[in-house]
């Protein structure tokens, strides 16, 4: 990653300062520059979750899973309250990683209609795997940043969502 006192937004920024000086630019620019690494930075995910043959999303249920501990067991409620989607995008996920042989439907031996999904051991053996591959590409891309500078960002991210989820 290159480093530059200028980039992209400043340029977007300097057109409306001279476009409409009266108008604050540095919401846009925040927002705009968090956009853009946004989309950046996801885009290298997700190629790293392909490398192992996973949407994002199939990623998050695995890793949901994984991190639940063992014996690696959540309900689906508990799967898509965690990851915050509906029961049926939760459903379709599931399927699909059933069908690679990622994931197994328990039905509880107390209440039939109960069911539980946990890992196979193809699905914790993967997502081992990819969970190190993610995190060495959520590294590569904060090279660019010293120590210092990803703890104070890490710190304000933490106070920004938090206005967001404390409502």
């Amino acid at each position: 990653m290159k480093s530059s006192d200028q980039d992209s937004v400043d340029s977007i920024a300097a057109q409306w300062n001279k476009e409409r000086p009266d108008l604050e630019m540095q919401p846009m620019e925040i927002i705009g520059r968090f956009s853009r690494i946004y989309k950046y930075t996801s885009r290298a995910i997700e190629k790293c979750h392909q490398d192992f043959d996973l949407k994002p999303g199939e990623f998050d249920v695995l890793a949901t899973l994984r991190r639940s501990g063992d014996p690696f067991t959540l309900t689906p409620s508990q799967l898509f309250n965690s990851m915050m989607l509906s029961s049926g995008a939760m459903t379709n996920r599931l399927d699909k990683l059933a069908d690679k042989g990622l994931i197994k439907r328990i039905h509880s031996e107390e209440d039939r209609r109960s069911v539980y999904v946990s890992l196979t051991d193809k699905g914790l053996e993967l997502i081992n795997l990819a969970v190190e591959q993610h995190v060495n590409a959520e590294a590569e891309l904060l090279e660019g940043l010293s120590e210092k500078q990803k703890d104070g960002l890490n710190k304000a991210l933490r106070q920004w969502l938090a206005v967001f989820e404390d409502h």
